[in-house]
């Protein structure tokens, strides 16, 4: 059954209430009605309707990748998972990933890189800082250009040491924050000739 768009009344917070033959009939998303091409006097029939059910499933992953993301980075990985267990489908998920990274707001190699700055200031060593981006879903190779990015296991490690005084009980929690084991025993090394 055809019906008309008998009037659309726009509401806070970028949402439309729309009017099907002088009744009112639901509040949606302010985007979801533009792109679907809901106009007064025009139809809302089968095509319209499910133009208008793909715009509202792409709505609701927009809306609820940046709920997430205002609360955090995310990686792509993260942020698809949790729009998938969201139970919104593939085809919406994509569209609003790839949306979201060619505007910059999910981009993997720069959360990489930041994280691991983060996590090599906090002493912690490349084996820990891999295993974190692994658990946060972000890609190898990003992974692998921000462990690059940052000065080598030894230069840390050392400029550690030189911060304490018990330098063997501080190789010991060098080992248990992900730093290489060669790289530390080379350390012990250098630490006893000292």
């Amino acid at each position: 059954m055809t019906r008309t768009v008998t009037a659309l009344r726009e509401r806070p917070r970028g949402r439309v209430d729309v009017e099907l033959d002088g009744e009112n009939w639901r509040t949606l998303p302010v985007e979801a009605v533009v792109r679907s091409s809901l106009t007064v006097g025009g139809r809302l029939d089968r095509q319209t309707a499910r133009a208008l059910a793909r715009e509202l499933r792409r709505s609701r992953a927009l809306s609820r990748a940046l709920r997430v993301l205002a609360a955090s980075d995310r990686s792509r990985g993260d942020l698809e998972g949790r729009l998938a267990r969201a139970g919104l489908p593939s085809g919406a998920r994509e569209e609003v990933l790839e949306g979201l990274e060619r505007s910059g707001l999910v981009d993997d190699a720069r959360l990489a890189a930041a994280r691991a700055a983060v996590l090599a200031r906090r002493g912690y060593g490349n084996a820990a800082i891999r295993a974190d981006l692994e658990r946060r879903l972000v890609p190898p190779e990003a992974i692998a250009s921000a462990l690059a990015g940052l000065d080598t296991e030894a230069d840390r490690a050392r400029a550690l040491l030189d911060r304490v005084q018990d330098k063997k009980g501080a190789l010991r929690r060098l080992a248990g924050r992900g730093f290489d084991r060669d790289v530390l025993a080379e350390l012990l090394l250098f630490a006893q000739e000292a």
